[in-house]
């Protein structure tokens, strides 16, 4: 007979052991080795058997054992010692603390968070960042609060057919069995939050919260009795169902997200978000939210509401692919925000010009989230040096008159949190070989390792990662209907010795999955060389809609199945992070194939780098910037072959000839000793200077140094002496856009300075200088307000400026027919052709930018 309801009854524990349920809800836990060990030894059988929860560990331990633990008083000493640690870590003063006025607080939005694997809400790396993120942030005593969803039904678990075909399954999960608490007011009452949908009228969710280190984060839930059933599934599962319920998602995220935001700082006492960071467009209206919050609360008009909120807002954006973007039909969008789920105060027309893709070659139907994300915030980055030019080039059109290196998104790389990816055993060995004093500044201490301490280190991890390879894949085949009978080669699938590359991702046709099948027979040759064979660890999901991606994991399961290569090759089901804490460690070399540049970061290398791996990859994302020729390999680039098959035909090519010529023979070419020395030093090398830039750490002190601070100082000017501030920008920007059209540059000229060298001498040199002097009439704007550039460098055959340069001219007055001059001199240098012209810009205190507004005049060719 089966159950109607399910629900966890929780472990009363001894008096001496009840500091262990902190423990376990506070999922520092998840990247501290200590707490690990402590909750392993109460019962290294059920810790194996719960896969690592210590939540499930303390319901299904019986109550003899922790009996028996409570009167062992080493072990309490154990867990005395242990809170005592957590303590100190949740209050004593950070990095952050050291700083100056920085942000008070700062609100992080993402649809899905990778924190722990007990934890399902992630599918893939923007979830992953997230998690990583809010952990850094922790270690670092930034004040970030979270803000998600839960999702029921969490991301899929993917097994295979017996051909190979991916299937899906949804576990329902239980939250009173996660890490998690519900919010709770000071009466005890747990928190709800409401927003108004049309079919719905009201979607109620209740908040729960997860503890990640120091830092809170809400994870909205409407499997409540206060919906229906329409409502109760909203937050069934993360990426799934129709628009128009990926549309109530990304409201309840964004609307519910600021509410249950409010409704934290309330009852915890903690200071109001001055900054408010939105992790891809999905979180788009909890800008809208706020101007709603400042129109009926603080009686702004809509535009003052905009300028306030955009001063506090950061937006960024992980996808190099309009392809990825979430868009909605416009009238969907109307339908969601008028009518009778309006708001006076936030007219509808003015949220869809929020999302609107007014430029060139933009869909007048389609309400656009990264757009509206672009539109409502002041600050936007890209997630590497790379992605941040493809965003440039990508979101031009919403800033009309400037070339795409000057469009305000800049870029902070992605960086991976250490203490989660970084195996135990890396550590262990090192504090065996060095003390434990070498972890306060372990890339330095690299050095001091011994050769063959590091050559341990990787043969043990790979070791651990060809077990548990051989576990999933029996088991994998036992699911898909082979019998044990037949699975005796397992027991001998891969070799703990010989060369391992893992590559290991979700599966868009972008990250070319099957691009190392391209010539199958060289392949072959490669997996079963006798003297350097190479042997493949592959895991990842397709999308459950994607057709196409699960052709593509069929087509290599198909592969990875034949009898010839099957034990040189291994695909592994139900990627996920526990999976990843194995995998990545594991391999000699990561490798990354993506169709560059749609890789907006990749972060997988990075975690394989962190332990010693060495990185094979295409030069996109992160490996583009920070790749130097002594960490890894660069895979040649078919860049400008329009034909995509023979795109991937050299680009195979160049895989195969660099596994077989260069990683492969590294690998195997060994001293007296057995050992790898050139590899080692690749090895070391990687860590010692690679180690440093890769941390998640290093990410979040850059989004604070770089952004967080610049929009807590923006959003403290707006809203001053009652949103004075907020107040005036809204006022000179509507005056402004209509004063614009009145600019326009009558003259230019320029003049080389005298060189000195030659009586008279006016001609441009290297190393001279440039005054260039311009004649604008501004109408009636009054020249503070309008900044007038020289725009100057080398230019092609068509006069296109290339790596332009700017510099501001000077106001020098009105001349007799009331245009203003500007003058100013520009250095000359670099020699060969050069060119330059002057535009105006509107110019302003509280824009972050000369592009802000997306206004320029420039001189009259035609």
């Amino acid at each position: 007979m089966k159950a109607i309801r399910r629900l966890t009854v929780r472990t009363v524990l001894p008096e001496p052991l009840s500091a262990l349920t902190e423990l376990a809800t506070n999922l520092r836990w998840s990247w501290h080795e200590p707490t690990r060990a402590l909750f392993e030894a109460i019962d290294p059988e059920q810790w194996e058997h719960v896969r690592h929860d210590p939540v499930r560990l303390l319901g299904a331990v019986r109550t003899e054992r922790f009996a028996q633990l409570a009167a062992d008083g080493h072990f309490t000493d154990r867990v005395a010692a242990a809170a005592e640690d957590l303590r100190d870590y949740l209050t004593k003063p950070k990095w952050y603390q050291n700083l100056e006025n920085p942000p008070r607080a700062i609100a992080y939005f993402s649809p899905e968070y990778g924190i722990t694997a007990v934890l399902p809400q992630y599918s893939g790396g923007l979830g992953i960042l997230a998690g990583d993120h809010l952990k850094a942030a922790s270690d670092l005593g930034v004040p970030v609060i979270g803000v998600g969803l839960l999702y029921k039904r969490g991301y899929f678990r993917q097994s295979l057919s017996r051909d190979g075909w991916q299937l899906e399954t949804y576990p329902l999960l239980d939250p009173d069995n996660l890490p998690l608490t519900k919010l709770r007011d000071r009466d005890g009452h747990a928190v709800r939050v409401t927003i108004g949908l049309p079919s719905l009228r009201e979607l109620v969710a209740q908040v729960w919260l997860a503890t990640v280190g120091r830092v809170p984060l809400l994870l909205l839930d409407t499997d409540i009795e206060e919906n229906a059933d329409g409502g109760r599934d909203v937050t069934d599962r993360l990426y799934g169902g129709s628009p128009e319920h990926r549309l109530h998602q990304e409201m309840l995220l964004g609307i519910g997200g600021i509410r249950a935001v409010r409704a934290y700082c309330a009852i915890s006492g903690t200071p109001e978000p001055e900054v408010y960071h939105t992790n891809e467009g999905h979180a788009g209206f909890l800008g809208v939210e706020r101007i709603r919050e400042l129109v009926e609360e603080h009686g702004l008009d809509f535009d003052e509401a905009l300028a306030a909120v955009r001063a506090g807002t950061l937006f960024t954006t992980h996808t190099p692919v309009p392809a990825g973007i979430d868009r909605f039909p416009k009238e969907l969008i109307a339908e969601h925000f008028g009518g009778e789920n309006g708001n006076p105060g936030v007219p509808v027309d003015r949220v869809l010009a929020l999302g609107a893709e007014t430029y060139p070659g933009g869909d007048p139907g389609c309400f656009n989230m990264a757009v509206m994300g672009l539109r409502l915030a002041q600050r936007a980055n890209g997630v590497s040096v790379l992605h941040g030019e493809v965003s440039r080039e990508m979101f031009g059109g919403l800033w009309p008159g400037f070339d795409a290196p000057e469009v305000p998104i800049t870029s902070i790389t992605n960086g991976v949190h250490a203490m989660t990816w970084v195996h135990p055993l890396v550590t262990e060995l090192i504090e065996r070989e060095l003390g434990p004093e070498a972890m306060r500044a372990p890339f330095e201490a690299v050095g001091r390792i011994s050769d063959k301490t590091i050559w341990e280190i990787r043969s043990r991890l790979r070791a651990e990662l060809v077990k548990e390879a051989r576990r999933r894949v029996y088991e994998s085949w036992l699911a898909r209907g082979a019998s044990a009978a037949e699975l005796g080669w397992t027991g001998s699938l891969l070799d703990p010795n010989a060369l391992t590359i893992g590559f290991a991702r979700r599966v868009p046709s972008y990250k070319r999955l099957t691009l190392m099948l391209r010539d199958r027979e060289r392949l072959v040759r490669l997996l079963t060389n006798p003297e350097r064979p190479v042997q493949l660890v592959i895991a990842g999901k397709a999308h459950p809609a994607d057709d196409g991606g699960k052709r593509l994991v069929q087509e290599l399961v198909r592969f990875a199945d034949e009898a010839r290569v099957r034990h040189r090759i291994a695909f592994l089901p139900n990627y996920d992070m526990a999976m990843a804490q194995t995998l990545l460690p594991g391999c000699d070399v990561w490798l990354n194939n993506p169709l560059r540049p749609l890789e907006a970061c990749g972060t997988s290398g990075m975690k394989a780098a962190l332990n010693g791996g060495l990185n094979l990859s295409i030069k996109d994302g992160w490996w583009d910037e920070w790749y130097d020729g002594e960490n890894g390999w660069a895979i040649p680039t078919a860049d400008g072959v329009e034909d995509p098959d023979r795109r991937d035909e050299l680009e195979a090519a160049a895989l195969y000839d660099l596994i077989e010529h260069s990683v492969a023979r590294r690998f195997y070419d060994r001293d007296a000793a057995g050992l790898p020395t050139r590899w080692i030093e690749m090895v070391r090398h990687t860590l010692t200077t690679l180690g440093p830039k890769v941390l998640a750490g290093r990410m979040v002190q850059d989004y604070v140094q770089r952004l967080y601070e610049p929009a807590a100082l923006s959003s403290r000017a707006a809203a001053a002496d009652g949103f004075a501030g907020s107040r005036e920008l809204a006022a000179w920007t509507k005056r402004v856009r209509r004063l614009w059209p009145m600019v326009a540059i009558e003259h230019v000229d320029a003049e080389a300075e005298p060189d000195g060298r030659t009586e008279g001498g006016r001609r441009p040199r290297l190393g001279g200088g440039l005054r260039i002097r311009a004649l604008v009439q501004i109408g009636e704007l009054a020249p503070d307000e309008v900044e007038v550039q020289a725009v100057f460098g080398r230019v092609d055959e068509d006069d296109q400026l290339r790596s332009a340069a700017l510099a501001t001219l000077e106001h020098l007055g009105v001349d007799e027919m009331g245009r203003n001059r500007y003058e100013g001199v520009i250095d000359l240098e670099q020699s060969g052709p050069f060119g330059y012209t002057v535009r105006a810009v509107p110019k302003h205190r509280m824009l972050s930018s000369s592009a802000e507004l997306g206004l320029a005049t420039l001189p009259y060719s035609g």
